[in-house]
């Protein structure tokens, strides 16, 4: 009744539908009702329509709400809301802050030529100049055990063990905003997440709503921080100001308090920089399109496993298919985990890196027909005979790596001893996952090569799991996307275009040896197969 594909049809249907409700809410966003009768009482009106002149003032503090105890550290006397700058100041370190405490930045918008305390129109916000992070390990060379140049007080730190303890650190960029454009809005559709940073004051019978301040957390990143010790008595700050759309602050809010939910379900400073890399150094623009790509990205991978998994489950035999191939995805992506392991990804990338690695080590288990028999507690593996179609596809296979040996176990000696002498560590495991990892992605790719080889032998690519293969081949040309808007290391980078060209060659040879339909498929069933039944004898 229903068709065979029912269920890849609903998971699209849902998928699609998911997109276009996210789109109703990005619209919800980015667009505010304005007030359709701008006379009438049911407006709040912008206090910048009277064009004030007004001045920005910076104040440091050891508490947000403390009535005294703050410090100027830069006055904008000209101040245009319209008109972007950027300054660069030296700040001053309370010594209880040089002692692994806090500071505060007091932002005020007020008149001009009036003290911000004694100006009852003023608007301030109070944000955090400092955050905790644990300090980067230190990194010394194996070979000669030098490590790399530290101030005294970091040699101290490393020597009293307190690595594990977090430290303050500085955050030395601080970036202002303020909403520029004269918008009236409806006193009974006004948005929650403007509320919060709108201040408003009855003149006559008309509501008034101040300029709307606003501190951009999302560009204070990692790289940016500054670790702060005893001996740091004056740091530099680079305090930005731009004015704002109001649909870009709104957007921005919600982008705010999205980090912050994450960073309270336990997700690190790093964790969170990643995500804020993706809003703060990505065109809005772009990154629309970015969302529509890894909405895609995210149905193909889905697609992907599920074709996978069914390919492998009906696997019977293991013609025409690389096991050299099979073992190789086993161990890279088993690599893999433990290099993510060890940076101390977050459990967003380590959870699905490791449920990755248990599949493929599945995948071996069916390739190499293994079965364990338990004597007790003494597993016993017991490895399945080749028929002659199999042993014939691994005569190929061998073949293959063995050509390839020649080439790939110098490159990948080479570039471990290259890292030993040229590159600090944290230890000698950590050098060991890293060579291991630098040669999955610099070399990997090679490792896909006997596949290709023994299609080439064989003259045919029907043993393939080509809708799985498909989909894959969409996310890797998908990921030469991602490589350009997402942080990375190069060689992952590099890694996400040369398997492009690997992919390439597959739809050559798909094209070059048509697929027999009198062969069997991926799910071990023959287009041409004829019914079975009971034999009739004339």
């Amino acid at each position: 009744m229903f068709p065979k594909t029912s269920l890849t049809g609903l998971i699209v249907g849902l998928f699609f539908l998911y997109v276009l409700h996210t789109c109703w809410v990005m619209f919800g966003i980015v667009y505010t009702k304005p007030c359709e009768k701008p006379q009438s009482d049911s407006c709040i009106s912008p206090y910048l329509a009277g064009n004030p002149r007004l001045q920005l003032s910076i104040y440091t503090a050891l508490n947000p709400n403390a009535d005294g105890g703050h410090s100027l550290i830069h006055r904008e006397e000209e101040f245009d809301v319209n008109t972007r700058f950027e300054r660069l100041v030296n700040v001053s370190l309370p010594k209880k802050t040089r002692k692994n405490g806090t500071l505060y930045a007091m932002v005020f918008l007020h008149l001009a030529g009036v003290s911000p305390w004694q100006d009852p129109h003023q608007v301030h916000l109070v944000t955090q100049l400092t955050t905790y992070m644990l300090p980067k390990p230190p990194e010394i060379s194996l070979i000669t055990g030098q490590d790399e140049p530290q101030k005294p007080d970091q040699k101290k730190q490393s020597s009293d063990s307190e690595l594990d303890r977090p430290v303050s650190h500085w955050r030395s960029r601080l970036t202002v905003n303020v909403v520029s454009e004269n918008f009236q809005f409806d006193r009974e559709a006004l948005p929650g997440d403007v509320h919060r940073y709108m201040r408003v004051y009855q003149s006559g019978k008309k509501m008034i709503y101040l300029p709307l301040l606003f501190v951009d957390e999302l560009s204070n990143r990692v790289k940016d921080l500054m670790e702060i010790n005893s001996s740091s008595t004056e740091l530099p700050l680079t305090i930005s100001y731009d004015s704002i759309a109001l649909g870009k602050l709104r957007f921005w809010i919600h982008m705010q308090d999205a980090v912050y939910s994450l960073q309270q379900f336990g997700f690190t400073e790093k964790d969170a920089d990643e995500i804020k890399g993706i809003f703060v150094d990505t065109n809005l623009y772009f990154l629309a399109l970015t969302f529509f790509v890894a909405a895609f990205h995210l149905l193909f991978d889905f697609l992907a496993f599920k074709n996978d998994i069914s390919f492998w489950k009906h696997k019977k035999s293991m013609v025409g298919m690389s096991s050299k191939a099979v073992l190789w995805r086993c161990f890279s992506t088993i690599v893999i985990f433990l290099y993510l392991l060890d940076e101390q990804t977050s459990l967003l990338v380590l959870l699905p890196a490791g449920i990755g690695s248990l599949i493929e080590v599945w995948k071996v288990k069916k390739a190499f027909k293994i079965h364990v028999v338990w004597r007790g507690l003494t597993p016993t593996f017991l490895f399945g005979k080749l028929d002659e179609s199999e042993k014939r596809t691994e005569e190929y296979d061998t073949l293959a790596m063995k050509y390839l040996s020649y080439l790939l176990y110098p490159l990948c000696v080479g570039g471990a001893v290259y890292s030993l002498v040229f590159v600090k560590y944290k230890s000698w495991y950590s050098w060991i996952i890293n060579s291991l990892v630098n040669g999955v992605y610099a070399f990997g790719f090679l490792f896909m090569l006997p596949q290709l080889f023994v299609n080439y032998k064989l003259k045919s690519v029907a043993h393939l799991p080509w809708k799985a293969f498909m989909y894959k081949a969409f996310n890797t040309f998908i990921d030469d996307v991602f490589a350009f808007i997402i942080t990375m290391p190069t060689s992952h980078r590099l890694a996400c275009f040369r398997d492009d060209l690997v992919f390439l060659v597959y739809l050559y040879q798909r094209w070059l040896y048509p697929v027999d339909k009198t062969r069997v498929n991926e799910y071990g069933v023959s287009y041409d197969e004829k019914p079975k039944g009971k034999s009739h004898k004339d």
